[in-house]
């Protein structure tokens, strides 16, 4: 009995084994890259979420939602650049508009409404400045 393609038939399968062991090294290797830069971005996660909750307690508490005027974004704006207390003729200018008096007393209305928000704080009567 001849056993020449017995033995061909065995490499035949053990050459597909050993391909297909190659390929699963090969996806092995890959996942292993992967799993561990997973790793490393649930670390770095994790340091963030510490470090967020550790100034939690620095940053100043949730503003209350301004009115739907669209003068109130642009006040507090103004407000982030000022270097010092401001009046209401101050933000009238810095919103650009003119100093009329309606103009200057609907800017002060809103002022009054920032500080019963407690967004802003009038620290001399007309003196506006950011809530610390």
């Amino acid at each position: 009995m001849n056993i020449q393609p017995l033995l061909d038939a065995l490499n035949l399968q053990e050459d597909a084994a050993r391909a297909l062991a190659d390929e699963l090294r090969t996806q092995i290797d890959g996942l292993q890259t992967r799993l561990r830069e997973a790793e490393t971005h649930l670390e770095h996660l994790a340091i963030t979420r510490k470090t967020v909750t550790g100034l939690a307690d620095r940053l100043p508490a949730h503003t209350p939602d301004l009115p739907e005027h669209p003068d109130y974004p642009r006040i507090l704006a103004a407000f982030n650049h000022a270097t010092g207390p401001l009046r209401a003729k101050d933000v009238c200018e810095a919103l650009g508009h003119e100093l009329l008096p309606k103009n200057v007393e609907g800017t002060r209305a809103k002022l009054k409404r920032l500080v019963k928000l407690g967004i802003l704080t009038e620290a001399d009567t007309g003196n506006f400045t950011r809530k610390p």
